[in-house]
């Protein structure tokens, strides 16, 4: 049996702006996708649990499945599985990463999966041929909207900015407070609703990304420099300007206030495309446990993560 495990991700700063040419910053995280593969002559089976779905089995080949949401989970290891045209395999997959949630659970599984597969069947794929393969994958299954950031993160761990290209950077690590909506979100229609208000309202909302941009380069100094209450006061300026693309909805807005109320967050934002999803707050010293309860208590569900966790690893 051999079995690898990847990392999620969480857009720091600079998310939408980023589209248009802007800088973001990510972060790997230490919540991770774990998948296991092991010889099965004659079947193809793939068993998944903790994915925030009931656990079940579908059988590739049968067709057999216990649940109406398997074949829709599993779609990213069939898709590698058809790749590398392997079979006769179990493959058997966890992940602690909130699915549809903007943090990046389906490129960590992509990601998990091509390394458990590249050292079972010694296909010799180095770390950057995973990268570039669990992006192509990705891409292709989520219909040409795969994020490269997610699968270099998934890959290398760390941190990155983002522009036109993806700049690996060494950055301390951050301890964050996620705090999870339940709502899925659409990365692809609030992409596709911003930057159709970007083609409405160029004068208005080219400034504002290119707030957004000087935001992710000021905190990458604060951030190597472990200023925290200037990256908090960021972070809110950051969410404000997100508010105003219209990719808030209450129950984040909830979150952040009672961050910042109650939970006494030095600063609090939403992450990734927004819409539903998650935010995450950074919290002040020894305040993490008042904050998770804060935002539990808004309806939430929070976790503690920290940023710039290794990448991909081979665990058995």
């Amino acid at each position: 049996m051999t079995a690898a495990s990847a990392p999620g991700k969480v857009i720091l700063f600079g998310e939408h702006a980023v589209v248009s040419g802007a800088v973001a910053l990510g972060g790997a995280i230490d919540l991770r996708a774990r998948v296991r593969m092991e010889d099965m002559p004659g079947r193809t089976q793939i068993d998944a649990c903790n994915l925030m779905l009931r656990g079940f089995s579908y059988d590739l080949v049968s067709g057999q499945v216990n649940s109406t949401e398997a074949a829709n989970a599993t779609r990213y290891i069939s898709a590698v599985l058809k790749e590398f045209q392997a079979r006769d395999l179990r493959v058997s997959v966890e992940s602690g990463i909130p699915v549809a949630s903007g943090l990046g659970s389906s490129a960590a599984i992509v990601v998990a999966a091509i390394a458990a597969l590249n050292c079972h069947m010694d296909l010799g794929l180095s770390r950057k041929e995973i990268a570039s393969k669990a992006h192509e994958i990705e891409k292709a299954v989520q219909h040409g909207l795969g994020s490269l950031t997610d699968t270099t993160l998934a890959t290398y761990g760390g941190h990155c900015l983002v522009s036109s290209e993806i700049q690996l950077i060494d950055l301390p690590g951050l301890d964050l407070v996620v705090g999870c909506t339940r709502r899925p979100h659409d990365t692809m229609a609030e992409v596709e609703r911003v930057q159709s208000l970007h083609r409405r309202q160029p004068e208005i909302v080219g400034p504002v990304f290119q707030a957004i941009g000087a935001i992710s380069s000021r905190a990458e100094s604060l951030m190597r420099e472990q200023r925290q209450g200037e990256l908090g006061e960021l972070m809110n300026i950051n969410h404000g300007l997100l508010e105003a693309l219209g990719v808030g909805t209450r129950e984040l807005c909830e979150l952040i206030y009672a961050a910042r109320g109650a939970g006494r967050a030095l600063g609090a934002k939403i992450t990734g495309a927004g819409g539903g999803g998650c935010m995450i707050a950074l919290p002040r010293p020894n305040g993490a446990a008042a904050l998770t309860v804060a935002l539990e208590q808004a309806r939430g569900t929070a976790f503690m993560v920290r940023t710039g966790c290794d990448g991909v690893r081979v665990e058995g």
